[in-house]
């Protein structure tokens, strides 16, 4: 695995990027150099042919492409479907992505997929059992993936290890890569009641090949309290822009990503965050020099 590791590690440039959506094709088309990497979630594109890949094809001979996977239910205590595994395959071998990610988390039982990435304990039995699946799917696919750190709404009272120390330890032993989910770690944070900061100065760095970044829904709870939801809908805050900064004083410039999924923005709104990811990156590599 170490030589499948250092052989497929990502290869996205440390520029800003952003999540492709068919509304924003033409815009892109007309000032194409503006942006330094797209990403798609893999299961949009599993189907054999149509518009959505004549789109994607003609993206991909300008742009680096990052493929991030929803489906393949990693933290699940049951096998990885083989079929998805081979539908992941496929897509990997029309589009030769720069990077290939997938979460930390589960999303299937009984063969039944939900509509959520769902937590997991953080014990030495989960943590041995995803350190399989991940050397799994990487001999699969013949090439290094990126686990992304979650957003959780609730912790498990087995959990043993810091979610940190659980993905540094995936990363050493598997030969994976992390992709630091800023967000998700902020929205984790805030539900749980610790600090964004200190969690966030204990991720294994070394480790990191790709940043994301996003919005998020807010409201409160039921005793008043705010409650963040991560739903990739709103421009990323300021408190998640201040943690970029430090994640970026620790790894320096990393290919970042602007998330908006939900209640797509015009072109201009999202180009606008990626200028802004943009320009952080510059001034890593400006104060390196």
């Amino acid at each position: 695995m170490d030589e499948i590791a250092s052989t497929f590690s990502s290869l996205l440039p440390a520029r800003a990027g952003v999540g492709f959506k068919p509304a924003h094709f033409d815009a892109i088309l007309a000032d194409p150099s503006s942006i330094g990497f797209f990403e798609i979630h893999a299961e949009n594109y599993m189907g054999a042919g149509g518009p959505p890949h004549r789109s994607l094809g003609r993206l991909r001979q300008d742009h680096p492409l990052s493929i991030h996977g929803v489906g393949l239910s990693i933290g699940s205590s049951e096998p990885i479907d083989r079929r998805q595994l081979e539908r992941l395959r496929g897509l990997c071998d029309r589009y030769e992505p720069a990077s290939v990610s997938e979460h930390l988390a589960w999303s299937t039982y009984g063969g039944v997929y939900f509509n959520d990435l769902l937590p997991l304990p953080y014990d030495r039995d989960t943590l041995k059992r995803v350190i399989e699946k991940v050397d799994a799917v990487q001999s699969f696919l013949g090439r290094q993936i990126l686990l992304e750190n979650p957003a959780t709404y609730l912790s498990f009272a087995q959990s043993e290890i810091s979610e940190p120390e659980f993905l540094g330890e995936i990363a050493v032993r598997s030969g994976c890569g992390l992709l630091l989910d800023v967000e998700n770690m902020y929205v984790t944070a805030t539900n749980k009641g610790f600090d964004a900061a200190e969690q966030l100065s204990r991720f294994a760095f070394a480790h990191v090949r790709e940043i994301h970044l996003a919005g998020h829904f807010e409201t409160r709870d039921a005793a008043g309290e705010r409650f963040l939801l991560d739903a990739h809908c709103a421009p990323v805050v300021e408190a998640v822009w201040a943690l970029y900064e430090q994640t970026l004083s620790r790894t320096g410039p990393v290919a970042t990503l602007i998330e908006w999924d939900n209640e797509t923005p015009e072109w201009a709104a999202l180009a606008h965050e990626a200028r802004r990811a943009q320009s952080a990156l510059d001034g890593v590599s400006r104060r390196a020099a």
